[in-house]
């Protein structure tokens, strides 16, 4: 989603404004059900991963798919990611090409994992996989589509922030969530909470009784590029879901930030803002930096004047991942 989110979705126990908008819920939740049930979930002749959520927003699917398509393709196995390209403007499957497409044309997450397997964009989900079949993929990984009816999946896992875990358990427009819980849980395989150990041990109180499915636990995790970041005066922008927890990270890192721009998840880089944020890191002598989402969508030339701070999935034990993958991978 575009717009951040009102902070009374996160309220536990659920605010007067969460309270009287629980009939839209209702309604909200009602409608996803009845989408689901009318789905036909046409099975592929390759295995299918979705990787996906019940919180509107951003909870770290894209570094989810990125640490799957790695450790798959380390394995032997030929995955493509398969996305709607939100924001993108393609009407047929298309094979994203780095050098030729723009975050305009395919999206932003799109263009930043085509570094790492091949991925399809389409309108159609099941029109952008059977393109990726017939292109030799021999697993699929679904970026997103929980609530899509349109394929069957051989493996879900629900990807969830730990700090925010699921808002304050209501559904759009009362809360966060696409669907209920308790119909995630339904539908899951495994849920995947993504953050720090306190963060890790907060969601688990919280919302462990809920969770039916394994849970994994993992970590978004600064890559190592060479760039020492202690004492780097920076300022910094990022359009992402959860911008704040791109900030913490820098100030984790020992850099000295000047001031972060919080911006919209895929907010559109207009000249205006451009200039504004070159202006404003010359007068206080810092370089500007962003997400490595954020900067797929700069245009070239400033492309040049900005950092990238680049993270990764890390999960400290991967066997749990791997028991769920392996019946999956054994029909492949």
């Amino acid at each position: 989603m575009s717009r951040r989110a009102p902070a009374f979705w996160f309220i536990r126990p659920a605010s007067t404004a969460a309270t009287l908008l629980r009939p839209l819920a209702a309604l909200y939740a009602a409608g996803t059900a009845r989408r689901l049930a009318r789905g036909r979930r046409i099975r592929l002749e390759v295995p299918v991963i979705c990787v996906g959520n019940l919180n509107a927003g951003g909870t770290g699917k894209t570094p989810t798919v990125i640490a799957l398509a790695q450790r798959l393709g380390a394995q032997g196995r030929k995955p493509a990611i398969v996305s709607r390209g939100y924001g993108g403007t393609v009407s047929e499957p298309t094979r994203v090409d780095e050098r030729r497409h723009s975050a305009a044309e395919v999206g932003d997450e799109p263009l930043l994992m085509s570094a790492f397997a091949p991925v399809w964009v389409a309108p159609s989900r099941l029109d952008g996989a059977r393109a990726a079949i017939r292109d030799g993929a021999e697993i699929l990984l679904l970026d997103d589509g929980f609530q899509d009816p349109a394929l069957h999946h051989d493996l879900s896992l629900i990807v969830v922030d730990a700090a925010k875990g699921f808002g304050n358990g209501l559904c759009i427009p009362a809360g966060p969530l696409r669907e209920p819980v308790s119909a995630g849980m339904a539908r899951c395989d495994a849920v995947m909470s993504i953050g720090p150990p306190a963060m890790q041990d907060r969601f688990r109180t919280t919302w462990g009784s809920a969770i039916t499915v394994p849970h994994l636990a993992g970590a978004l995790a600064p890559l190592q590029t060479g760039i020492d970041w202690q004492g780097q005066r920076l300022l910094a922008f990022a359009g992402i879901g959860h911008p704040e927890k791109f900030f913490a990270t820098l100030r984790d890192l020992g850099a000295d930030l000047v001031r972060g721009e919080a911006l919209d998840d895929h907010q559109p880089f207009t000249p205006a803002l451009l200039q504004r944020l070159s202006a404003e890191a010359t007068a206080a002598a810092a370089q500007l930096v962003t997400t490595e989402k954020d900067a797929v969508r700069l245009p070239p030339d400033f492309r040049r004047q900005v950092l990238a701070l680049p993270v990764r999935l890390e999960l400290a034990d991967w066997s749990a991942l791997d028991a769920l993958l392996q019946p999956v991978l054994g029909s492949s």
